[in-house]
């Protein structure tokens, strides 16, 4: 089953954010729109690549109005640690939310039992806290904030312009279509 315009399991959680833990529950991920980035670790290597980049467009997507929350399953205290070793992570404005128990990964399916670690997972989330975009990738494989941040826009655009699509490679200001009878065969 789909995970596509289901509700975000209720949950509560430590971050780290801005030198503070912080308790995140999915009340949280409401009245605004949410990007949650499962990673399998921290002090790892891929990891950090893309969540520098997302850190790196981190103002473009408050712009629209999107937390971002990274997660692993790793302690609130390893997130600190990693934040205060590393320059990277050290750019991070945006929650790390620690994961111990697997809880999150669990209720966002995309947890490696046998590991105890996450896979590469993105989900972008409505503000009634609804889950409208994922994709889950192996973690050899690294995400682009620039393309999470088009998708966030698309559903931003579908959420307030019911009757119209984004289609392939759209972008704000791009021509959308209308779905009718009338474009059977057309496109």
């Amino acid at each position: 089953m789909s995970l596509i315009n289901t509700q975000v399991k209720p949950f509560k959680a430590t971050a780290y954010h801005n030198g503070n833990f912080v308790t995140i529950t999915e009340e949280n991920l409401k009245g605004k729109w949410s990007v949650v980035v499962f990673y399998p670790a921290d002090f790892t290597f891929v990891c950090p690549t893309e969540l520098g980049d997302l850190a790196d467009h981190y103002a473009e997507f408050q712009k629209l109005g999107a937390e971002i929350y990274g997660v692993s399953t790793d302690t609130h205290f390893t997130h600190k640690a990693w934040h205060d070793t590393s320059e990277t992570i050290a750019k991070i404005k945006y929650p790390l939310v620690g994961d111990p128990t697997a809880t999150l990964a669990r209720n966002f399916e995309v947890l490696i039992e046998e590991e105890g670690l996450a896979l590469r997972g993105t989900f972008v989330i409505d503000p009634e806290g609804q889950i409208k975009l994922y994709e889950i990738h192996d973690n050899g494989i690294g995400r682009d904030a620039k393309e999470l941040l088009r998708k966030v826009q698309a559903a931003q655009y579908v959420a307030s312009h019911p009757g119209e699509v984004c289609p392939a490679k759209w972008t704000p200001g791009a021509e959308t279509l209308k779905p009718s009878l009338d474009l059977v065969g057309k496109i």
